[in-house]
């Protein structure tokens, strides 16, 4: 059987910090407010000149060194964003460009905060099929150019980043991605959305959400596909090392953390560091996982995500 191994993971931040204190000077809020209802202290703003695809080119070398591949290697590019570079071409497409790749095939695809999920979940079927043989898996954003700077119930929370994995093809080895499941329910879409669009406004639009609504149904989607994901891959949440969920906010995590029965210690958590970087957070958080000593090879992870759609879903994977 041909699995999808994680070959090696890597990340990118933009070089500025805007801390919590630096917002209150922008907007009515603190340090405080902001910490004790979400977690975060600080996030990484992108400058003028990084984009979500050159932050994706940065993740996705330091992605290819950490498993000690080159670029030629690569036949299949999946970025997950919400916030490309241009309406088209395929972030992806410039991503593979600019890294040198000409073979394969490059897109990009988007399910807001899930989406690093659904690429995974993606270049994983496409290894299996024989499609691809070896996947670079982006989740970039640059979030903070659909922010309303002047709404402080959702400008506080956002964060730019990109993270990569590289995925390859193992005939017949234990381990790497075991099972995958994604979810979605449109009738929430007006929960958390951009309004705006090139279809509808002609515009790009700002970030909107309801932020009571999507915590409800972040709790609740999150505990039932992590249930429906180790029923099938027959594990006990006992046996998970590790849990990398998208990093929204710290009571979701603890919520969760509380209904499944486990301690906050065995989540990776970078969300005080990074903000909410929607579909780069789970990378993110699963390399410094890494780097940190923490995720170690052999170990049984357990990888979950909801975003505006709604969206969700999670996979389990042998690092």
């Amino acid at each position: 059987m041909t699995r999808s191994v994680i070959a090696g993971v890597g990340s990118a931040l933009p070089r500025h910090i805007l801390t919590n204190d630096d917002l209150s000077k922008i907007v009515d809020t603190t340090d405080a407010w902001i910490t004790e209802r979400t977690g975060i202290k600080a996030r990484h703003i992108a400058g003028d000149d990084e984009t979500t695809k050159s932050l994706a080119v940065e993740a996705a070398r330091n992605a290819l060194a950490h498993a000690g591949l080159e670029a030629s290697a690569v036949d299949l590019i999946v970025l997950a964003t919400s916030t490309p570079d241009h309406t088209f071409p395929a972030t992806a497409t410039e991503v593979q460009a600019e890294l040198g790749i000409t073979k394969g095939a490059a897109f990009d695809l988007q399910a807001v905060c899930s989406g690093f999920i659904y690429a995974l979940t993606t270049a994983d079927a496409l290894i299996k099929s024989g499609q691809a043989t070896c996947a670079l898996v982006i989740g970039s954003e640059t979030f903070s150019r659909i922010l309303d700077w002047n709404d402080r119930a959702t400008c506080v929370l956002f964060g730019d980043g990109a993270g990569a994995f590289v995925i390859t093809a193992n005939d017949g080895e234990e381990g790497g991605i075991m099972n995958c499941k994604l979810r979605s329910d449109g009738r929430y879409q007006n929960k958390l959305y951009v309004d705006g669009g090139p279809s509808t406004t002609k515009t790009v639009g700002h970030l909107r959400m309801e932020g009571r609504e999507v915590f409800k149904h972040a709790v609740t989607n999150m505990h039932e596909v992590i249930g429906e994901i180790l029923r099938a891959a027959d594990v006990k949440v006992a046996d998970i090392d590790w849990f990398v969920p998208h990093q929204a906010n710290k009571r979701i995590l603890d919520t969760t953390a509380g209904k499944l029965g486990v301690p906050t210690e065995k989540f990776i958590v970078t969300l005080d560091k990074h903000g909410n970087t929607s579909a780069a957070s789970i990378p993110l958080a699963f390399d410094y996982g890494v780097k940190q000593g923490l995720i170690k090879r052999g170990q049984l992870v357990l990888m979950e995500a909801m975003g505006g759609g709604f969206t969700w879903g999670g996979i389990l994977a042998r690092f």
